[in-house]
C-alpha cells in the first residue's frame, strides 16, 4: 500500500549528511511506490510558537502565525508517515525542527481536546559520535515523544562519526537508508 511520507530535515546543511541520508531514504521509498514530500526547514521562515492557544478555527491554515508553516499544514495532515531528519545538537534535535514541530500544536487544536492526528513516524540522524550513550538522550526523547503522540515508531536510521559536511557520503549508512525507505 503506497503512503504519504512527509520530511521535516532540520539541518541547516542543505547538502550535508542528514540530507545525504534523506536522499537515499527518498529514493529507496520511492522504488517502493510511497509519495515523499520533505521540506529543508532552514529554508523556510518559521517562527517559533507563541503558546497563545488561539490555533485550530481553520484546518486549513490552523496557526495564527501565517509563515513557512502553511506550505507543510496540509502536508503534515496528508501524511501517513513523519520522518524527522535532524543533525545531533547537544544531544537532541535540531532547533529548526524543534520549532517546526510545535508549530503543528495547531493541528491538535483543531480537535477536542487537541487530540493529535496519528502518524508512524521515524527518525533520521547524523551525529559526530557514535556511541549507545551519545545516542541515548535523543533515542529517549523521541521515543517518548512518540508515546505520548501514540504514533507508531517505524525505527530510526543513525549515522555516527560523520561531523564534517559530506563525511557520510560512501558510508554503509547510506545503503541502509535506502533500504528502510524502500521497506516502508
Amino acid at each position: 500500500m503506497s503512503k504519504n511520507i512527509l520530511i521535516l530535515n532540520g539541518s541547516p546543511r542543505l547538502h550535508g549528511n542528514t540530507a545525504m541520508l534523506c536522499q537515499a531514504f527518498t529514493k529507496g521509498a520511492e522504488s517502493a511506490g510511497h509519495t515523499v514530500t520533505r521540506f529543508d526547514l532552514q529554508k523556510l521562515d518559521i517562527h517559533g510558537c507563541l503558546g497563545c492557544v488561539q490555533g485550530g478555527r481553520d484546518v486549513n491554515s490552523p496557526c495564527v502565525q501565517k509563515d513557512g508553516m502553511t506550505a507543510i499544514y496540509p502536508v503534515y495532515r496528508a501524511a501517513d508517515v513523519v520522518v524527522l531528519a535532524s543533525p545531533m545538537y547537544y544531544w537532541g534535535l535540531s532547533g529548526q525542527l524543534k520549532t517546526a514541530f510545535d508549530r503543528l500544536f495547531a493541528v491538535a487544536e483543531c480537535h477536542a481536546g487537541y487530540a493529535n492526528p496519528r502518524k508512524e513516524c521515524a527518525l533520521i540522524m547524523a551525529a559526530e559520535g557514535n556511541t549507545p550513550d551519545n545516542w541515548k538522550p535523543v533515542l529517549d526523547y523521541y521515543h517518548a515523544l512518540l508515546g505520548f503522540l501514540e504514533w507508531k515508531d517505524l525505527g530510526q536510521v543513525l549515522a555516527g562519526g560523520v561531523f564534517e559536511a559530506g563525511a557520510v557520503a560512501g558510508q554503509p549508512v547510506l545503503e541502509e537508508a535506502f533500504r528502510f525507505g524502500a521497506s516502508l
